[in-house]
């Protein structure tokens, strides 16, 4: 791909060298170019600059040449926690909750997490994957470059296995540059409701040297929850997964502070995902902390929960990523422009702040910094091209639709 971007009205988070996390302040700080242009060459980010500085491009033939004029361009969202993984929609579980019914008592009916699974145990792998790739496909119409994708609806060796050969298969498919991860211990499945020790020795014992074994996953992650995994097995599969060379990501805090963030942090997991009930001790152990802080607005507009103490993290000088948690049970949707817009309203967020957290700090959550997240020269060139606008505020303001002109990936 050779490629000329002219006229840009802002180039955004535009770095000489890659940035790698933001926290505190530095989170405020939206690097921009105005009036510039952008070369690709081979699919990677060439060269940048002012237009009063273009010079030209002598030894470039067959070019294709963008006119940006009065639009902005920007690194493509980096979603560093998604299911996208899944077998069938969850509407009737919709209708639960407008009736009443809490995401805990759904669960303990038979339905979140196990009705997926059930359902996921009788699709076929090609018919997973093609549904699979078709919400791909729709997430990059709507700016996402780099994605995180989990398994955790299995709940058995050969079912996680197969959302996991998905993942890969999906990765060849696709230009998005995805990361998989591995979440057997999403929830205890029914056949083992009377031996929970079982399952998680499973985990321990086949599921993880089995995945590390084939290659699948990239982490290990587990829903450290009331009624799901406690810290204290949270911990023995972080540190199991570690023996493989895998790192974590841990969904915490959902529901409940529960002393996990302190003793996660100290463990080294790359990051701690939801945060909606936050304690002083999390605040504390995740000030300046390596490991990074990931909101989930959309899920907590779907399920009407709290939101992640996103305003309160940064002046904590905390590095904070924002992601989508697309799945078909809290939240049906990968609309990252839609996360920012939440963490602007809801989060307290200031535009630029939410830019990177869904940019830079998300590539940093999947360990991506190196070719994504940020305009740097050399990284790939996954960007977004937004419509006419006067402001990159616009993009948070235009709530609910993306307000995007075009996608590149290279």
């Amino acid at each position: 791909m050779r490629m000329l971007i002219k006229n840009i009205r802002g180039l955004l988070s535009v770095y000489d060298d890659s940035p790698g996390v933001l926290r505190g302040a530095k989170m405020n700080e939206l690097s921009m170019l105005e009036n510039a242009f952008l070369a690709v060459d081979n699919g990677r980010i060439a060269i940048y600059g002012s237009m009063e500085e273009w010079g030209g491009i002598e030894d470039w033939r067959n070019l294709e040449v963008i006119d940006a004029e009065g639009r902005y361009v920007l690194p493509a969202w980096c979603d560093s926690h998604s299911h996208l993984v899944f077998a069938a929609s969850r509407e009737k579980e919709f209708e639960d909750r407008i009736s009443g019914l809490s995401y805990e008592e759904i669960a303990r009916r038979g339905g979140g997490i196990l009705n997926s699974a059930q359902k996921l145990a009788q699709m076929d792998e090609d018919e997973l994957f093609e549904s699979s790739l078709l919400r791909l496909r729709q997430l990059v119409e709507s700016g996402t470059g780099a994605l995180e994708i989990k398994s955790g609806y299995g709940l058995s060796t050969e079912a996680e296995l197969k959302m996991l050969c998905v993942v890969a298969r999906l990765k060849e498919e696709s230009k998005v540059k995805i990361k998989a991860t591995f979440l057997g211990a999403h929830a205890i499945p029914a056949a083992y409701a009377s031996k929970r020790r079982a399952y998680i020795d499973l985990i321990l014992e086949e599921m993880i040297p089995a995945v590390a074994e084939k290659k699948l996953a990239d982490y290990v992650d587990v829903f450290c929850e009331k009624g799901y995994f406690s810290t204290e097995e949270s911990l023995e599969i972080v540190e199991r997964a570690s023996d493989f060379g895998l790192k974590s990501k841990i969904h915490v805090n959902q529901f409940n502070a529960m002393g996990a963030i302190p003793k996660l942090v100290a463990a080294g997991v790359l990051s701690v995902d939801h945060l909606e009930v936050m304690d002083e001790e999390d605040f504390e152990a995740l000030s300046g902390s390596a490991t990074i802080a990931t909101a989930l607005p959309l899920c907590s507009l779907f399920l009407s929960l709290d939101y992640t103490p996103g305003r309160q993290l940064i002046d904590r000088n905390a590095a904070l990523a924002l992601a989508s948690d697309y799945n078909p049970g809290s939240a049906p949707s990968g609309n990252m422009a839609l996360a920012v817009s939440l963490a602007c309203i809801k989060m307290g967020l200031t535009p630029a702040e939410a830019i990177n957290a869904a940019t830079i700090n998300g590539a940093a959550a999947m360990e991506i910094s190196d070719t994504h997240g940020s305009i740097t020269p050399g990284k790939v060139a996954s960007l977004i091209i937004t419509e006419a606008c006067e402001s990159p505020a616009f993009l948070p303001y235009s709530f609910g639709r993306p307000a995007i002109e075009r996608v590149i990936l290279s």
